[in-house]
């Protein structure tokens, strides 16, 4: 994160156009606070040749300390302050003779410093070089520090993608091993329409799986279109025993949330509750709005009426292989506290969890973006 300076570029993008404009302004200000000392103290116009000689001096050696310091900032913090006093010591004693010797000449020639006025000019001028050299490394360790930081921000975005997409892309083995299993027994039986249907519909399946960004969020409407299409999959394996209800609020249907979110629930409650009861199960996926605007919520809730947790069958509460477990780690990453996944642990039948997330829609993502 650079710092902006009188405009929308920020100033030190470029480092070497920064360097020149400062050195430049800032001895043009020594210069012109000391010519107007000079002539303030009744020294006369004769004062500016002394005053831009040295300006001209301190101008050039600062350049000099300059290139030395630049290599000097990249190593050991020992060697870099050991190296930079002494070049700041030589630099305020060629200084300060220089400086002297210009008044003496062309001002006062008949009074050359001596001794404990020639020592005072040392002092001023090397605390005019240290606030210089203490300038210089103040802005380029502070603009070595911004660079890791924004090295590190980059770093923790890739891993956050990163860590996304391998969350986005964990579809169970299982649910393609049986649906390409079931697809092969009905080519077995001939039923080439059954198969072929079923095959479409994985195929859009998976296209949708690919196309969308891992990052990135659908509408509740896309989702739960996706969904219907998986569960179309998954009935024409399941049948009568897979049963389905959505009740979706339509002022939810434009909300944002990340795509892919609620398959792992409904795959979950296929694995737990309808897999293993020969009468099959309910699925019911509800989603609806709470709360007042600006801090309305997306509440949206997943049951079954298969086995639950007081039922006395095994049933994993955190995770099913890539499922509840998965669905955690995404709301953490999209919306880090401001977010709950609830189990519904005191049903007196079947399974249900809650997600609880920041009703937003795409322009309201675009606006906080």
């Amino acid at each position: 994160m650079a710092i902006p300076f009188l405009g929308s570029k920020p100033f030190f993008d470029d480092k070497n156009h920064a360097f020149w404009v400062l050195q430049s302004a800032g001895w043009t200000g020594y210069f012109v606070l000391r010519t107007l000392g000079g002539l303030a103290n009744n020294m006369g116009l004769l004062f500016i040749v002394p005053t831009a000689l040295t300006t001209a001096t301190g101008y050039s050696l600062t350049l000099l300390m300059a290139s030395a310091y630049r290599r000097l900032i990249t190593l050991k913090p020992i060697i870099t302050w050991t190296v930079s006093i002494l070049i700041l010591v030589l630099a305020a004693a060629v200084f300060s003779s220089i400086e002297t010797w210009a008044h003496a000449t062309f001002y006062r020639p008949q009074e050359m410093p001596k001794g404990i006025q020639f020592f005072g000019a040392i002092l001023l001028d090397f605390a005019l070089l240290a606030a210089w050299s203490a300038l210089y490394y103040g802005i380029n360790f502070y603009l070595l520090l911004e660079q890791q930081s924004d090295r590190v921000e980059r770093l923790e975005s890739q891993a956050s993608s990163a860590q996304l997409a391998m969350l986005r892309y964990q579809l169970n083995p299982h649910f393609l091993f049986n649906t390409l299993n079931s697809i092969s027994t009905l080519v077995l039986l001939k039923e080439t329409q059954r198969a072929n249907a079923m095959l479409s519909r994985l195929s859009s399946f998976l296209r949708y799986t690919l196309a969308n960004e891992p990052e990135g969020t659908v509408s509740l409407a896309q989702e739960i279109e996706t969904l219907k299409l998986y569960l179309d999959i998954e009935k024409m394996r399941f049948e009568e025993r897979l049963r389905t209800e959505f009740e979706v609020d339509p002022a939810a249907s434009e909300a944002r949330l990340p795509s892919l979110l609620l398959q792992p629930l409904v795959e979950n409650a296929i694995k737990y509750a309808v897999t293993p009861l020969e009468e099959g199960a309910d699925i019911r996926i509800e989603a609806r709005l709470t709360g007042m605007e600006p801090d309305r919520r997306l509440v949206i809730t997943v049951t079954d009426t298969g086995p639950g947790l007081t039922d006395g069958m095994m049933r994993p509460t955190y995770s099913t292989g890539v499922g509840l477990a998965n669905i955690r780690d995404r709301l953490a990453q999209a919306y880090g506290t401001d977010q709950r996944f609830e189990v519904q642990t005191e049903r007196q039948e079947g399974f249900g969890v809650v997600i609880d997330i920041p009703f937003q829609t795409a322009k309201q993502r675009k606006d906080i973006a």
